[in-house]
């Protein structure tokens, strides 16, 4: 399985000052972000920390986004629900331009996030990293698609795209970089498809389940019935549908196999105490070694499958 890597990089909250120019205090109307407008800032060499500044003492214009990212950090000024406080609306796209509802059924400041790439660099010098800029640009808008369960093909539109008779952004900032618009794309949809770290278990072999199952578990779980133990049944029902689990078998016939799942290590640890350590011991006693060696390979087995250090 495949997933996001959600922890990758820091989301730095630091919410400007309400204000009806900048920042209302009112919420999305779609109550969530139903898109994502990718925009860049158009002032190269400024950083997230300089945007914050600028916006959190603009009296003169009605403008803001919620979102600057930089070579070195992810700074949200205005809430977009990724944290604790709802979805706010920013003025990042102006309401008199119609391409936002035509293509997503919305204007933009009511039911999107503004994102601002930071790139370029000042006439003073100041550079920003691109690339560094351009990884946590793509993060952040695949943080939010997953999140919100949005495509990236469908929802990530650029400023130029809904107003492109006065924008050029954020198809500027990626041009300096070497990057698309269609590349943007290409890399959000490759983040959200991120491997997650190997898991921490080996797949018990089918065969091997089975054999756990016909040899130990089952006929524990009729010894159970004809005792009338109401508890022991449930458990070894529920033991031999843990060792399917943890081997790909379906739990009934004719069913699909779920997911794979690591085997519990009370589970693991129980079996090998209750039945493979006293048959273990009765072979050494015979002088079985192929015995041994076969007792103490299922135990290994059912411990890998659990995450447990072989012995």
């Amino acid at each position: 399985m495949r997933k996001l890597d959600i922890n990758k990089y820091t989301i730095e909250r630091r919410y400007i000052n309400k204000r009806p120019n900048v920042r209302p205090g009112t919420r999305l109307k779609t109550g969530t972000p139903a898109f994502f407008v990718a925009h860049d800032t158009g002032n190269p060499g400024a950083t997230a920390d300089n945007h914050y500044t600028y916006f959190n003492t603009q009296k003169d214009r009605s403008a803001s986004a919620h979102v600057f990212i930089d070579d070195t950090k992810i700074l949200e000024i205005i809430p977009t629900g990724t944290g604790p406080d709802p979805a706010e609306k920013a003025w990042h796209v102006r309401y008199d331009v119609p391409m936002d509802n035509d293509l997503l059924g919305y204007d933009a400041n009511d039911a999107a996030l503004g994102i601002e790439l930071c790139y370029g660099t000042s006439k003073a010098g100041k550079t920003i990293n691109f690339t560094e800029a351009y990884k946590r640009f793509v993060w952040y808008l695949a943080y939010c698609c997953d999140r919100w369960g949005k495509n990236p093909s469908r929802h990530i539109p650029s400023h130029k795209q809904l107003d492109p008779g006065r924008k050029y952004d954020c198809e500027q900032a990626l041009k300096a970089g070497g990057k698309t618009l269609k590349d943007l794309i290409t890399d959000v949809a490759a983040e959200l498809a991120a491997p997650i770290a190997a898991p921490d278990f080996t797949p018990l072999p089918a065969g091997v389940a089975q054999s756990l199952i016909d040899n130990y578990v089952s006929p524990a779980w009729f010894a159970s019935q004809k005792a009338g133990d109401e508890t022991g049944k449930p458990h070894f029902h529920n033991l031999a549908n843990n060792l399917r689990l943890a081997a790909g078998i379906p739990l009934e016939p004719g069913a699909a196999a779920l997911p794979l799942t690591k085997l519990p290590k009370s589970n693991a640890q129980e079996i090998i105490f209750r039945w493979l350590s006293p048959a273990w011991f009765k072979a050494q006693a015979a002088g079985d070694k192929t015995g041994m060696t076969h007792f103490n390979n299922l135990a290994n087995y059912l411990r890998r499958a659990a995450g447990i250090p072989e012995e």
